[in-house]
């Protein structure tokens, strides 16, 4: 399975404190979103995105901004990657 990279990268945090994680592509958005225990409309939307992108029905950059927004909304998007 071929990856679906954007750019730039989105800096998040990650569960351990002081780590952070630059995703780079589709499936690594995916990865992190499922990992969140806090989950807003932001988030559902983003899963839905990831998961159509993945299937090649959106482009990975429509992903990567709705990952971003969702990393925002749930306070886990880092401004500095």
């Amino acid at each position: 399975m071929a990856l679906h990279w954007f750019s730039p990268v989105v800096p998040v945090r990650t569960d351990r404190p002081g780590v952070r994680f630059r995703v780079s592509h589709v499936e690594g958005a995916a990865e992190q979103l499922l990992k969140w225990t806090k989950r807003g409309p932001k988030w559902t939307f983003a899963v839905r995105v990831c998961m159509a992108a993945m299937s090649d029905e959106l482009p990975a950059q429509d992903a990567r901004k709705a990952f971003e927004e969702a990393a925002k909304e749930e306070k886990m998007f880092l401004t500095h990657g």
